[in-house]
């Protein structure tokens, strides 16, 4: 019987070979679309669940909260791990890590690496992290120890077995290779080709408890309660950091609470890390369930809009298949063995779409990994719940999008179909009503969102910033240098085509931060108190990057006592509610003293994070810092002074690598997530599109078939081939017109929610509503007068010859 059902519909598929294309086509594309979305989300959802231990492991994050001022830290103090193990019987291990970046020696020249985090031993106990070559027993164990991934190992000895070997890097001299480590997986919330030990970081065996620069990770012990070891923290802080506290701020724990401020500690789990953080001092870019959400309503919506197409087609050729349907009960045919061979019929169709799907996705793979900066790859573990995925779908969207069809024209009563009552009508067009208008809602619903976002993404690659970031080149290693930074900017200033240059560790499109606390006196009152970036600059610092004083002066060379003077910004200005900040005095600890800085400047305020967060207080200082070296240029010949400076570079530092960027480029980078998601977002919106207008021009075809004689009899009498594009087209606008009015509303709303995330955003204008209006308009005017047009164009004489 099975067989009979599946030749039979193969049969009636081959013979309507322009509705199987249609629904096949649909189909594959919205199920290739879906498949995408869900190995991007899959992959989203994966991160730091290769560790064998995920469900144990939990970071150590801070809360702080000092007058109005509030920011959380990735980061907790150099002795917590130490002092967690110690004291908390459920802590099972911890570990620090701590991001950092180096040049190592290869050949003549040094190589930048930026993959690179210092690390306790028990980082090995703590994450998976499988040993090909070496000892776990001793790794990181010793002072000048490093552990390297695969991928280092061949890049600099092309082999794997490098126990022993050496790799020279400036500041730490030559390091002793004792691990070698299978790649860490991409999806992780941190990644290090270089893991070298902790000891090696003096820093890190202070036991100051204010300081916060370790990312911390605990592992508990199983069974263990990880809100319990949570609900200890404020104990903990008050015992271990109540004197320094006393000592920072001249107050207790207690006290600093009462005055309305906080420091507070929290653990997040692993697997939440990616998704549901974004604090100062993350060890990498994490994602957001923002889009994780987005996406996969997106797949939902296409899945849908395809299924829907099968079922409007379906239930379109009614007329067409009611005679069979007749012929079928007469000869004695069930009503159960009719719905199996439409069923059948579905199932073969959602079959051969899936197989399509499945080759399509497989070859746009790469290119959707490069548009999502991913690596996602069909593996065994992929294929391990892919296939019964693929098989689940097969039979769910065949009986799904099958169901009412087989159900409808199953019903046919044989005694009216043979009379052909049914011939001249169109049954069922309130449901296909229904569905058309919620097509094209959904797809009026991404378009505006596509617009939306577009709008937000120009505004933000556009909107004034506050600095000046074109033609600013940026040496990013000019810490290799050390003491001869300040002579190697020297010498680039006397370049022609060098406008300016600044050194300085803290540019508003690096990820390098630093906060630090003033008063606006010497009692340390929290009441009194700012936590801004605190960011050590030169005299040149504000001209080099086209920044605006709006009061006072910037920084001079030729005022010594710029020295003890401090350059803030406009949100500083605000915060501390100085009537005028000028020449007013602010206070730092230094020691056991307080000393006093005096404001000389106010400088405009300028975006250095996301345009997703306000601007926060920022403090500026002249201090020597070498991090980077910025030169603002204005050549024409752009090779030739790139060409030069290189020389410099080489004539001070002949073996250390020219790395350089240029500072427009890094602020595209910082927002490239925004970009690529847009750019993903257009594809499927575009998609979704297709696949509702592929249904509507198969609706059409079929709404042209069904009035063939009334079209013939229409032209007899005098009709244009006007007209009769206006009547075939009249039903379909209207349902636009109608899903119109349902997604204009709704995707206001919820576009005017996802605006909400970017502190400096874009609204939502009419013209935005009246173009996705339109085009949608369009694009279901165009795919139906083709029909129209092609039916008003037949000679009558061929559809009323039978008459």
């Amino acid at each position: 019987m099975i067989k009979n059902y599946i030749k039979t519909a193969f049969r009636t598929l081959v013979k309507n070979k322009g509705f199987t294309a249609i629904n096949i086509l649909g189909l594959a594309l919205g199920l290739a679309t879906c498949l995408l979305i869900v190995f991007y989300v899959v992959d989203e959802l994966s991160y730091d669940r290769y560790n064998v231990n995920a469900d144990r492991i939990y970071r150590v994050n801070e809360d702080l909260k000092l007058g109005d001022y509030k920011v959380q830290y990735a980061v907790a103090m150099p002795p917590l791990a130490k002092t967690l193990i110690n004291d908390f019987p459920d802590v099972e291990n911890a570990v620090r890590i701590k991001r950092a970046a180096i040049s190592i020696k290869k050949g003549d020249e040094y190589l930048p690496e930026n993959n690179v985090v210092f690390a306790d031993p028990s980082v090995f106990d703590v994450f998976t992290l499988p040993l090909i070559y070496g000892d776990k027993a001793t790794l990181l164990k010793d002072p000048n120890t490093i552990v390297i991934s695969a991928s280092a190992a061949l890049k600099y000895f092309n082999k794997l077995n490098v126990i022993g070997q050496q790799l020279t890097i400036p500041n730490y001299g030559s390091l002793k290779i004792t691990g070698v480590i299978k790649d860490i997986p991409r999806q992780s919330h941190f990644y290090a080709d270089f893991l070298m030990a902790m000891i090696s970081w003096p820093d890190s065996r202070t036991n100051e408890w204010l300081r916060s620069d370790y990312n911390t990770y605990v592992l508990m012990r199983k069974g263990a309660d990880y809100k319990k070891l949570e609900a200890s923290f404020p104990q903990l802080l008050r015992k271990y950091s109540g004197q320094e506290m006393q000592k920072a701020v001249g107050m207790s724990i207690d006290d600093f609470e009462k005055k309305g401020s906080y420091f507070k500690m929290s653990l997040m789990p692993l697997t939440d890390i990616h998704l549901h953080s974004n604090m100062t001092g993350e060890l990498g870019v994490n994602g957001t369930t923002q889009y994780i959400y987005i996406f996969s309503a997106i797949a939902l919506f296409i899945l849908i809009i395809a299924c829907v197409n099968f079922m409007n087609l379906s239930t379109a050729r009614s007329a067409s298949r009611a005679r069979e349907v007749g012929v079928r009960k007469v000869l004695g045919s069930p009503r159960k063995y009719l719905i199996a061979q439409f069923l059948m019929e579905s199932v073969l169709v959602t079959f051969a779409a899936t197989l399509i799907a499945v080759i399509a996705a497989v070859l746009i793979l790469p290119a959707f990994n490069n548009l999502s900066d991913k690596n996602i790859v069909i593996d065994t573990p992929t294929l391990s719940w892919l296939v019964p995925a693929l098989l689940i779908e097969i039979l769910v969207v065949g009986f799904l999008a099958g169901a009412y069809p087989a159900l409808f024209l199953s019903a046919f009563k044989p005694v009216n179909v043979l009379k052909g009552k049914l011939t001249g009508g169109f049954k069922g067009g309130g449901l296909r009503s229904f569905l058309v208008v919620f097509q094209f809602a959904v797809s009026i619903f991404l378009i505006i969102g596509t617009l939306v976002i577009y709008t937000q993404l120009k505004y933000m690659q556009s909107r004034d910033v506050g600095y000046n970031r074109d033609q600013v080149l940026v040496i990013q290693n000019a810490w290799e240098l050390n003491n001869r930074a300040k002579i190697f900017k020297q010498e680039i200033q006397q370049l022609p085509g060098v406008v300016n240059a600044t050194l300085t560790g803290f540019l508003p499109t690096s990820a390098n931060r630093n906060t630090s606390v003033f008063f606006k006196d010497a009692t340390k009152d929290p009441k009194k108190s700012i936590f801004p970036q605190a960011w050590h600059v030169d005299n040149d610092y504000i001209k080099t990057l086209g920044m605006t004083i709006v009061k006072g002066r910037a920084f001079s060379a030729q005022m010594p006592t710029d020295s003890n003077a401090l350059v803030i910004n406009e949100t500083a200005a605000k915060f501390l509610a100085f009537t005028d900040p000028i020449n007013k005095t602010l206070y730092k600890q230094d020691g056991n003293t307080m000393k006093p800085f005096t404001i000389i400047g106010v400088v405009k305020d300028f975006n250095f994070t996301s345009l997703r967060q306000n601007i926060t207080p920022v403090v500026m200082q002249l201090d020597y810092d070498n991090g980077n070296l910025a030169i603002r240029v204005q050549t024409a010949n752009l090779p030739n002074l790139l060409s030069q400076i290189e020389n410099k570079w080489k004539a001070i530092a002949p073996s250390a690598q020219f790395k350089y960027s240029f500072m427009d480029a890094d602020f595209e980078a910082a927002y490239r997530t925004e970009q690529r998601m847009g750019q993903l977002f257009i594809i499927f919106t575009s998609l979704a599109i297709i696949i509702a207008c592929l249904g509507l021009f198969g609706l059409a075809a079929y709404a042209a078939e069904q009035r063939n004689k009334e079209i013939g009899i229409r032209k007899v009498l005098g009709a244009s081939v006007a007209n009769i594009v206006t009547m075939l087209s009249a039903d379909f606008i209207k349902l636009v017109f109608i899903a119109m009015l349902i997604a204009l509303p709704v995707a206001w709303y919820m576009m005017h929610q996802w605006l909400q995330n970017f502190a400096y955003r874009v609204g939502i204008h009419w013209w935005i509503l009246a173009i996705a209006g339109i085009i949608a308009l369009s694009i279901a005017f165009i795919t139906v007068s083709f029909q129209s047009i092609k039916a008003a164009l037949t000679n009558p004489v061929k559809s009323l010859k039978s008459e």
